[in-house]
């Protein structure tokens, strides 16, 4: 079976896919290897609410593709819906900003930041649906990324039925279930917490189902409407709303805020932060020494200081340089040792034929968004609309045919 991909051109300076879903941004994305020779090092799936979103890239582009669940929907319907993963895809990754002009901007006004540039290129902030990453980041209290990871995922498999189960890339005899996130409505009952805390979520079970229950009984069915518009308010009136929640701190608050809530000058704070600022930004205290107490006050001088240092998008500049210090990213974006060479005889390089020439001269002057290939995994690229209105209008037009 060929599986079909769309190439959208995007250089990985302006997403780096291996290093924004994997640094405590978002804890749902199920992550593959992909054997040689895939074009691709990795897949990377979401399960939506109606489509399992799959993805791979390249250092020149992304590729993307959405499943769905029976019955299949027409071929006309599959444009349109390809269409509406574009858009989706697009407001995910924030792919109107220009990341690497940003980067140019820190360099510039951070030499930190600048020997940091190269080596964790293309992490960006994702907008991420806001009542997703409210539960998520109660759950992240006094945790690390493993373990909220399988609490996200946990809620999802035993509170949202199976959307559709999926082939394992890297092992297609083994099949995966894929889920959208839980509701309000889902989280909010009473017996949702004893039940999380049979599953390990331990005092963080009364939080979520509490803070479900207060969206519920306050807004209904316009709960997560109600979260969404938040984006629409000052930061300090959306981040007095979501402290109003059980579990809700400064710090959770402010990574709402800044991860779905498009606050992007909002810097969360907590002790590695904290670290951070004294280490490299002249923020008096102790470096790994006897952790200081998060006051308020102290929360508001880290935040200013480095506001001063990054500016308006300091909450993204934030997140590369938290994910540069996370002890899973130490050798990340380093080269790879080379193996201790073998003594064999010297070969002399094959001199290229003209051929070979014409060929490498004709695919060079080949915009790359308009090639079509098969991918030795049997996987089909086929290039992304990135007109997506026209698209949609070329599908009625179709339609109306």
């Amino acid at each position: 079976m060929t599986i079909t991909f769309h190439a959208l051109p995007l250089p990985i300076v302006q997403l780096s896919l291996d290093a924004v879903l994997r640094c405590g941004q978002s804890f749902r994305w199920s992550i593959f290897p992909l054997a040689p020779p895939a074009d691709a090092s990795h897949e990377y799936r979401l399960g939506l609410r109606d489509r399992v979103v799959c993805l791979r890239q390249s250092p020149t582009h992304l590729y993307y593709r959405s499943v769905y669940p029976d019955p299949q929907p027409s071929e006309t319907q599959s444009r349109l819906l390809d269409a509406e993963t574009l858009l989706w895809l697009k407001d995910y990754f924030q792919l109107d900003v220009d990341l690497a002009g940003l980067y140019l901007e820190w360099g510039n006004r951070d030499k930190v930041f600048l020997g940091l540039k190269e080596r964790f290129s293309g992490i960006r902030m994702l907008r991420q649906d806001p009542w997703e990453n409210l539960i998520s980041f109660i759950c992240s209290s006094n945790n690390n990324i493993s373990r909220i990871t399988k609490m996200v995922n946990s809620l999802c498999t035993h509170y949202s039925p199976p959307l559709l189960h999926l082939a394992d890339p890297s092992c297609p005899k083994t099949r995966v279930a894929y889920h959208a996130f839980p509701s309000p409505s889902d989280l909010a009952q009473p017996e949702v917490s004893s039940k999380l805390r049979s599953l390990g979520f331990g005092y963080r079970a009364d939080f979520i189902q509490k803070t479900a229950q207060m969206l519920v009984e306050s807004h209904g069915t316009a709960a997560e409407k109600w979260l969404m518009d938040l984006r629409n308010e000052p930061t300090e009136k959306a981040r007095e709303e979501l402290l109003k929640f059980m579990g809700v701190g400064r710090k959770v608050a402010d990574c709402v805020l800044l991860m779905s809530l498009d606050k992007k000058e909002v810097i969360p704070v907590d002790t590695h932060v904290h670290q951070i600022a004294i280490k490299h930004y002249g923020l008096k205290g102790s470096v790994n020494g006897k952790k200081t107490a998060m006051t308020p006050k102290l929360y508001d001088e880290v935040n200013t200081k480095l506001v001063g240092v990054w500016g308006n998008y300091a909450g993204w500049a934030h997140s590369v340089l938290f994910t540069s210090d996370l002890k899973s990213f130490s050798s990340f974006g380093l080269p790879t040792p080379s193996p201790t060479p073998t003594s064999s005889p010297t070969k002399t390089p094959r001199k290229r034929s003209q051929k070979d020439l014409e060929d490498i001269e004709s695919v060079l002057h080949t915009p790359p968004h308009t090639r079509e290939h098969l991918t030795p995994n049997n996987s089909r690229i086929i290039p992304a609309e990135i007109d997506t209105g026209s698209l949609v209008d070329r599908v009625k037009r179709r339609r109306r045919g």
